[in-house]
């Protein structure tokens, strides 16, 4: 098994071609309104743009109408939508196959609204009151574990270099996806901690 990774909250069009050059498989960018790592529609469109060829460019949005979110997938040209607010499933379905759900996980019955959401991928990130996400705060991975043997399971949350290799061997997950773990501030990549999180992941998978 081969662990895909993001690298998400990308802030500028130089990190986006430097984690091409590192050989990701996937990079975010945030039109999240209340996120330090937003980007405007226009930065997006740039991006998705000069790399889209090469890895696939999600934008990640959260609690717009469904007429909202279709307008910037087509707006900006990204591949996927990362729905990150408090979508329906019914909106996830309006969406497919361009878009899945991140679900905020603290407890089982958060796994199963995760397993119950439509579509062939699903993300679990950390529930922490008042944040829809980039917290740094891990997953119970035990707890999300057998969920990823169910569904083309996305890893976010607290992910780092130091532990990701953990991470994949207790989940197995389909992908990780890592934003404030290999960053000096938010929005500011640290190359070197991507390179060494993309190298950690793919080892953990042999």
């Amino acid at each position: 098994m081969t662990a895909r990774v993001k690298i998400c909250g990308i802030t500028t069009l130089e990190q986006a071609w430097a984690c091409v050059e590192l050989g990701v498989d996937a990079i975010g960018v945030n039109l999240v309104d209340t996120s330090p790592r937003r980007v405007d529609e226009t930065l997006a469109r740039k991006i998705a743009h000069e790399v889209g060829d090469r890895v696939l460019v999600v934008a990640v949005v959260a609690n717009r109408t469904v007429d909202a979110m279709r307008a910037i997938r087509e707006g900006t040209g990204v591949g996927c939508l990362q729905l990150h607010g408090d979508e329906a499933p019914a909106d996830v379905s309006a969406l497919l196959p361009h878009a899945y759900k991140a679900v905020r996980v603290g407890d089982p019955a958060d796994v199963a609204t995760a397993d119950g959401m439509p579509g062939e991928y699903v993300m679990v990130d950390a529930r922490v009151a008042g944040a829809l996400g980039g917290t740094g705060r891990t997953v119970d991975w035990a707890l999300v574990a057998p969920l990823a043997s169910r569904r083309r399971l996305v890893l976010a949350g607290g992910l780092t270099p130091e532990n990701v290799r953990e991470a994949v061997a207790a989940v197995r997950p389909w992908c990780v996806d890592v934003a404030s773990g290999v960053e000096t501030a938010p929005g500011i990549k640290d190359m070197r901690r991507v390179a060494a999180f993309v190298r950690a992941a793919r080892e953990a998978a042999r």
